[in-house]
């Protein structure tokens, strides 16, 4: 009977492939069991047992570590050439846990079971086999793998899978079971010491070593059991540890395949070490006082560094002190120690000694011999009393000096400046310690020193004041103008230099009227500022005049007063010189020269004007302007002028045209234009300090010509209205008012008229009046045009002409020092 058992060959997974070999092999046995036995027929079915069942004797071991990989050998290559691998099944105690099956394609011809999944792998080249990942304790076992051929026999390999269990880390203990880590001891010099090397676990049993470098110095061998199999330990005895013994490493490593490497701790070896010498290496000489002094003190022979100290006659020094081993038989002792001037000739001490040891201590001594810059001190004369100095006296100074080594020369000092031997000024040098001063005056008060010099430097004496008494003098020579107004109160400053500070002051008011003492109710005084400030209110025009100020103190009256002339206050001047820069598409810079301001508080005003009326009104407390928000390519008249508390000045005036606005740009021309904004800020800022400059250098020239005690006059500046841009003539020629920046003040002043010139005015004509009648100018409005000429007698003629002027005295006060004053 035939029986057929017909399979599909659609599977779903990789074990359909060892279930259809399963079937077909009983499938086959069904038939031999059906069919008549023969002889023949017995001996090949005997033969294919044989062949079935049949293993090669030889088994092959495979050794791997837990955690690693395990490559399983199994050859399947055909016997013949016409053959090919059909199946590979491989098995674990008879148990399959993967299979490959050559007729299926994709991932599903492999099968692997639960135990082995992810983990196993067949790989074919560059021979075939089975590979294990993370290699577990429990795969240790022998594997069969069975090959099926097309044609040839099935074959079967044994393999035995070793896996080795490495031992843990060894764990090193000392004598007392403590464990150690990194570092066993520190044991003292000549003693004796034990280390336990323990392990745990291994599979095969692990064998054991104490190591120094490459030496062996103690084994326990796999074969020689313990107490317990699973912990086992080698002690390692050193005795009579001597200094060789320092810092040596002893290595303990536990081994039991060559698979891996040895597993391993080490313990490097600490011991305490007697300090053998002591010497102090830097021996400076000579020291110097102030300066931080490095001293060296070198220990041979102690472990850990010996305790280092420093001793200076019999006392623990206080300063910081660095060690540093250099190597293990010396060791380094830093002191930063500065010397002070009573160290010198005493004795200093480096001590080393090490705590663990008695009797260890040895000393290194160093006498010292310590320079210092000199101690100066200086003093008056024995029979001088330092608060009864006068003009005209004699003074003595002398001078004590202390210096090691001695000092070979001493200079004195007056605020600073050095003093030298001069008979004539009566200056002498006695020697190098006395000083002599022959009919002092009040200039050589102040601080005295002397200076000794040595090799380590200057010695410089705390300074001595000496103060010399002398009467009240004016700290500003020449006369002040101030200008008061009627009924309006005015303060003027009296400040004198005195030596003590006055005590009182005197105020006299001199005019036609003849000399009035001021009532002192009218006047304060602040002794220890050397000031008094006179609070006057003129009533009429008599009440102008001098104002005179006396002071006086211990040393006694003040010889020569100090004058103020008293003028009535004024409408200011005029700005002259007017100069513009920085002139763009919508702004302008313009800087003017400012006059007299009328004795009064000042402001100056400038106003741009255009055709359809006021574009930009700006003021300073300065003739100084940044105008902006102009316009583009516009015809623009400036007026500046000048205002205080009593009206306002002439005006100046002139015409400006703005520059065109630019067209749109293009990225090329905006990165081309950035690099030249940057060389126009540059030179901006240069001409604005150059424009700075020259105001200031005017404003000196200006001020040189008031710093004497008769003041001189100045001429006003002419105004001009500035010509067309078509005109022939130069605008320096056509406009004084605008001049280059490189342009100087070229007039000499005239003499200033007599003060009763204006005290004769009218009595019922105010000063305000009076001077009105000389500063009177046309208002100017922005819908009336500007005149180009005047028919006042003593006006300019603006289109060029000159004009008639009036003369002015100008000067500075201490009340108004930023300010100009004028007497007409």
């Amino acid at each position: 009977m035939l029986v057929l058992v017909t399979v599909s060959r659609k599977r779903s997974d990789g074990f359909n492939s060892l279930f259809v070999m399963r079937l077909l092999m009983t499938n086959s046995m069904l038939l031999a069991a059906l069919r008549p036995r023969s002889t023949s027929q017995n001996s090949v079915e005997d033969s294919e047992r044989s062949s079935m069942s049949g293993m090669t004797g030889t088994v092959t071991r495979v050794s791997s570590v837990v955690g690693g990989d395990a490559e399983l050998p199994c050859d399947t290559r055909p016997p013949m050439r016409n053959d090919s691998l059909l199946l590979v099944v491989w098995y674990r105690d008879d148990n399959p846990v993967y299979s490959y099956d050559t007729r299926v394609m994709g991932p599903t011809a492999h099968w692997a079971d639960e135990a082995f999944t992810d983990r196993a792998h067949w790989f074919s080249q560059p021979s075939s086999g089975l590979r294990v990942h993370g290699v577990q304790a429990r795969d240790r076992a022998v594997y069969r793998c069975r090959v099926d051929y097309q044609i040839s026999p099935t074959r079967n390999y044994r393999i035995a899978l070793d896996v080795v269990e490495l031992p843990s880390k060894p764990v090193i203990f000392d004598e007392y079971g403590k464990e150690i880590s990194g570092t066993a001891g520190p044991y003292n010099e000549g003693s004796d010491f034990k280390l336990i090397c323990t392990v745990n676990g291994g599979v095969p049993t692990p064998r054991i070593q104490w190591l120094q470098g490459d030496t062996v110095l103690s084994t326990l061998g796999a074969s020689e059991l313990q107490a317990s199999r699973l912990v086992r330990s080698l002690t390692l005895v050193i005795g009579n540890a001597s200094r060789t013994h320092q810092s040596a490493v002893y290595t303990c490593t536990a081994d039991n395949t060559l698979l891996a490497q040895p597993q391993k701790s080490s313990v490097r070896v600490d011991l305490y070490l007697r300090p053998l010498t002591v010497e102090i290496l830097s021996r400076e000489h000579p020291l110097s006082v102030g300066s931080k002094t490095e001293l060296w003190c070198r220990s041979t022979g102690a472990r850990p560094p010996a305790t280092v100290s420093w001793w200076l006659d019999g006392k623990k020094l206080e300063s910081i002190t660095k060690q540093s081993v250099q190597d293990a038989n010396e060791t380094q002792s830093l002191l930063q120690w500065t010397p002070l001037k009573e160290h010198n000739k005493k004795l200093l001490i480096c001590r080393a000694e090490h705590p663990r040891f008695n009797q260890s201590t040895i000393e290194s001594k160093l006498m010292l011999n310590v320079y210092y810059v000199p101690v100066t001190a200086m003093h008056l004369g024995a029979k001088m009393n330092p608060n009864d100095i006068e003009e005209g006296d004699d003074v003595y100074f002398e001078c004590d000096v202390d210096a090691n080594p001695p000092a070979y020369k001493v200079v004195w000092e007056h605020n600073n400046v050095l003093l030298t031997h001069n008979l004539a000024n009566g200056v002498i040098l006695t020697g190098n310690t006395n000083l002599a001063l022959r009919n002092i005056s009040r200039h050589q008060a102040g601080k005295y020193t002397c200076t000794a010099s040595n090799v380590e430097g200057d010695g410089k004496s705390p300074p001595l004041h000496m103060q010399i008494m002398y009467k009240p003098l004016c700290r500003k020579r020449e006369m002040k103008i101030i200008g008061a107004a009627l009924q309006e109160p005015s303060q003027v400053v009296c400040e004198v230099d005195a030596f003590p500070p006055p005590s009182t002051f005197e105020w006299t008011l001199n005019n036609s009227a003849g000399s009035i003492k001021v009532d002192p109710d009218r006047f304060t005084v602040e002794g220890k500022e050397g000031r008094s400030v006179l609070t006057y209110v003129p009533v009429a025009d008599v009440d102008y005049g001098t104002l005179s100020c006396h002071a006086a103190n211990l040393a006694g009256q003040q010889a020569a007063p100090c004058l103020y002339t008293l003028l009535p206050a004024t409408r200011p001047d005029q700005p002259t010189n007017c100069t513009v820069y920085n002139l763009t598409d919508d702004s302008l810079d313009m800087i003017c020269v400012p006059g007299y301001e009328g004795g009064l508080h000042c402001v100056y005003i400038a106003e741009v004007w255009a055709n359809e009326g006021l574009v930009v009104n700006a003021s300073n407390a300065g003739a100084m302007w940044n105008l902006r928000r102009l316009g583009a390519k516009r015809q623009l008249r400036i007026v500046v002028y000048a205002a205080n508390a009593r009206g306002r000045s002439e005006h100046v005036s002139f015409t400006v045209e703005t520059a065109p606005r630019l067209s749109p740009r293009t990225e090329a021309q905006e990165a081309w234009e950035v690099n030249w904004a940057m060389g126009g800020v540059i030179g901006a800022a240069i001409t604005i300090a150059i424009v700075l400059c020259m105001a200031l250098i005017i404003t000196k020239l200006r001020q040189r010509s008031r710093d004497y005690e008769v003041t001189l006059p100045t001429l006003k500046n002419q105004k001009v209205v500035m010509p067309k841009r078509n005109s022939q003539l130069g605008v320096d020629d056509r406009n004084p008012d605008l001049i280059p920046l490189s342009k100087g003040v070229s007039e000499c002043p005239p003499d200033p008229p007599l003060y009763s010139v204006v005290a004769s005015e009218p009595k019922n004509s105010s000063s305000v009046q009076s001077l009105a009648r000389m500063h009177s100018s046309t208002p100017v409005s922005p819908h009336t045009p500007f005149p180009d000429s005047q028919s006042e007698s003593g006006r300019s003629i603006l289109n060029g002409a000159v004009r008639s002027h009036r003369e002015v005295v100008t000067t500075r006060t201490p009340l108004l020092a930023a300010h100009q004053e004028s007497c007409v």
